[in-house]
């Protein structure tokens, strides 16, 4: 692999690596901020910088990272290439390295989770450089309902991210025809998108006020969306990724031009998405045998499609559910705890 791939890979890297590094507990703080920034492997001049500035924020940052590994993992369960981590290292391995579509959503749902997580601790008054949220009052608001509850700071969530997450991609540069250039052009456009889709799906909310619930008057802040939504909406934009190519002006376009050209908040992609069917160390492939399938499912999690036609064995399994559940006044339900035996379907 070139020096080039490794400069445009080590931009997600990082932000995911946040998410598992030891370092990030409260504890670590104490220390002061040089170590820890210094002991955070791949950041960028700028990333350190801001490091050091806002120590309290990389903690979020992780938090974040995770966040968007796990809705990445629920996105993804029942296809192929189902989001899965290969080490601490290396997070997504490989795959990372191919200008793929799942690369491509890899990069707008880490990007999304920091905004989601840094947004949020503004609100809960955990970062000493933001609080509550100063958003505008929407014009369409009814006169007598009061603005200004404490809402998710988006604002600032958005801003960190796009200066945190995108640091090492600009402080880069390119030959403008080379495919190190199109790859930066690709993650910077994604880690838009997947900051985007936060902004999109953020909602007023609003509290009622009065005597015996009687809603004579409310209270409205700014709430984003629960993460799954934005994972729903990126799934969405992953199915109808665009490809893309250089141009002679060393611009991304449309690789097919009878298709509308993508906006911000759509994903973009330049390279072919590789073989998951079979374990391929170059490209990071964990291949699909071993892995669960439906027998009765026509789509991506059935066995026909999952295991590539290579076929399936049958096990029984035990496996431990609740059952008999009962409600109990006043306010709970209890369960036992039945075994049973169920068939199971695993790829050759």
């Amino acid at each position: 692999m070139s020096k080039g791939h490794l400069k445009y890979v080590h931009v997600i890297v990082v932000v995911l690596s946040l998410a598992m590094n030891p370092l990030l507990i409260p504890e670590a703080y104490i220390i002061g901020a040089q170590p820890l920034c210094s002991q955070l492997v791949g950041l960028s001049q700028g990333q350190k910088k801001l490091c050091q500035l806002y120590q309290d924020h990389m903690q979020y940052i992780g938090e974040g990272a995770k966040t968007g590994i796990r809705e990445c993992q629920y996105q993804f369960r029942h296809r192929r290439w189902n989001c899965s981590t290969v080490d601490n290292s290396s997070v997504f391995g490989r795959v990372m390295q191919i200008g793929s579509r799942e690369t491509a959503f890899t990069y707008a749902i880490s990007a999304a989770g920091v905004v989601n997580a840094v947004s949020r601790a503004c609100r809960e008054g955990e970062l000493s450089s933001c609080g509550c949220s100063r958003a505008a009052r929407p014009k369409d608001l009814p006169r007598d309902w009061l603005w200004g509850g404490c809402g998710d700071n988006l604002n600032y969530g958005y801003r960190f991210s796009r200066e945190f997450v995108d640091a090492r991609e600009r402080e880069k540069s390119f030959p403008k025809g080379s495919h190190e250039n199109a790859r930066l052009l690709m993650n910077l456009h994604n880690n838009e998108a997947g900051r985007r889709i936060v902004s999109d799906l953020a909602h007023v909310s609003c509290k009622c006020h009065g005597v015996s619930g009687s809603c004579s008057l409310k209270t409205c802040w700014l709430q984003l969306a629960d993460f799954r939504k934005v994972g729903d909406a990126l799934k969405e934009k992953y199915d109808s990724a665009v490809a893309m190519k250089l141009n002679s002006r060393g611009k991304l376009v449309q690789m097919h031009s009878r298709f509308n050209p993508p906006t911000n908040h759509d994903l973009v992609y330049i390279e072919q998405s590789p073989d998951y069917c079979l374990k391929n160390q170059s490209t990071g492939s964990l291949g699909t045998v071993g892995r669960l399938c439906n027998k009765t499912s026509e789509g991506m999690d059935g066995c026909e499609l999952m295991c590539c036609g290579r076929g399936y064995d049958q096990y029984k399994a035990q496996i431990v559910e609740r059952c008999h559940c009962k409600f109990h006044w006043c306010c709970y339900v209890k369960c036992k705890r039945c075994t049973k035996i169920v068939d199971q379907f695993v790829c050759k």
